[in-house]
């Protein structure tokens, strides 16, 4: 009796999700055929973007500009550091780190397939000067975060182009 119940709570639990429309996040299927990344080999985030495209499947990525349908063009890449609250002593208490890329989408003749956007994402960090090796440590995860947040956003965003 016991198993019945909790297989039809079970049942009924994946009944209401599927019927309230929730889906896991899979693969983005990009609108473009080719699509050439204009970042340096050592960029992380161009990795990023190349794993996450190559898993989708449905782009492939292009080696030049000219062999591409578009062109993803970074137009700035900036960390900032901005302190939030400082100790009755002077010292920092919290900072706030943020990360800000833009970026542009461009087709073989120049031309803006996609307008010039901007994605900036913010965390707050508290900061001890007694642990200053640790908060380094934490700061970096955090902007390894931060670009991983960025890539998911860029894809989404390529993702949502219609009639390329």
């Amino acid at each position: 009796m016991r198993a019945k119940l909790s297989a039809t709570l079970l049942a009924l639990t994946l009944m209401l999700l599927a019927g309230c429309g929730f889906q896991l996040r899979g693969a983005y299927a990009l609108p473009y055929e080719s699509l050439y990344l204009a970042m340096p080999d050592y960029s992380e985030i161009g990795a990023a973007l190349k794993r996450a495209i190559r898993a989708s499947g449905g782009t492939r990525i292009a080696d030049s500009a000219a062999d591409a349908q578009a062109t993803l063009a970074p137009t700035a890449d900036a960390r900032e550091k901005v302190i939030l609250s400082l100790s009755g002593t002077g010292r920092v208490r919290e900072l706030r780190l943020r990360y800000r890329y833009a970026y542009r989408v461009i087709d073989s003749q120049g031309r803006d397939l996609v307008p010039a956007g901007e994605i900036q994402l913010n965390r707050d960090l508290s900061y001890d000067d007694s642990n200053v090796l640790a908060k380094e440590q934490e700061e970096e995860q955090i902007y390894r975060d931060l670009q991983a947040d960025v890539v998911q956003r860029l894809l989404r965003r390529l993702a949502a182009v219609k009639g390329v």
